[in-house]
């Protein structure tokens, strides 16, 4: 994310994927990157500490310069009260307050949250500021993994951890997808039915899970965005007691951890 403030008392606000192109370089994602002008050390104060207060001091890169800018009476006030959590659950888009106009757009997770957000910035700021949006619900990165996966196994050779040709297949299509959605944190979870050894189980899913990380990081996506764990039989989604059951437990959770 990347919070632009520029001569002429405008701030701009852009989450990293979708700058307008006379901003910086997007910012790396979950970092937050403040450049431009404010009138004074006072505001550019401000602006940083409810930034990091926000994002967390070590998310937030200062860029900001002071002087040389006018502003609407209140501007810094206003400003600063816009950044809160609603408007943290806005991503690939961006705020600018330009004058007295504020133009936000981006994705925001459902229509509540768009409300909010809506709701939030009309309260920051007097009724001597008009806001445009256009806001748009994206697909959250936990349902484009569920859908890609599509009630599938990955399917691995019995007993081992040697991944099968319609196994590497699955994993094609999940990487694929994977590289679609900006860098996420993913966990890789191994389960197994409940035949056999319970602690052999637990060895054999960490040992599947590690080997569908190997794949997806051949494949190109981050080793540093997965981890593995294995939980054998302990977290079963059918009964153990039909075959068909058993199937659908010896299965590879891919759950969005961050991002």
């Amino acid at each position: 994310m990347t919070l632009r403030i520029l001569a002429a008392s405008t701030l701009l606000l852009c989450t990293a994927g979708a700058l307008a192109q006379t901003a910086p370089a997007p910012a790396q994602d979950g970092m937050v990157t403040v450049s431009g002008t404010v009138p004074n050390e006072t505001t550019k104060a401000a602006v940083l500490d409810h930034l990091r207060k926000l994002y967390g001091a070590d998310h937030v890169v200062d860029h900001v310069e002071v002087g040389g800018v006018v502003t609407p009476a209140n501007w810094s006030r206003y400003v600063t009260a816009m950044i809160g959590p609603n408007l943290k659950q806005v991503s690939k888009g961006k705020v600018q307050v330009q004058g007295n106009t504020i133009d936000i757009s981006g994705e925001v997770p459902n229509e509540a949250v768009r409300q909010q957000v809506l709701s939030s910035l009309s309260g920051a700021f007097d009724s001597h500021y008009g806001i445009k949006q256009n806001l748009h619900i994206g697909q959250s990165k936990q349902k484009v993994l569920d859908d890609t996966l599509a009630n599938r196994t990955v399917q691995f050779q019995s007993g081992s951890s040697i991944l099968t040709p319609a196994g590497r297949t699955v994993l094609d299509q999940m990487a694929a997808a994977i590289r679609k959605l900006d860098d996420p944190f993913i966990a890789i979870i191994g389960n197994t039915d409940n035949t056999g050894n319970r602690q052999s189980n637990i060895e054999l899913s960490l040992a599947r899970a590690s080997a569908v990380k190997a794949y997806l990081v051949a494949k190109g996506i981050p080793a540093a965005n997965l981890s593995v764990s294995g939980q054998g039989p302990d977290n079963p989604i059918a009964d153990n007691s039909t075959e068909a059951g058993r199937a659908r437990n010896r299965r590879i959770d891919f759950r969005i951890s961050k991002g």
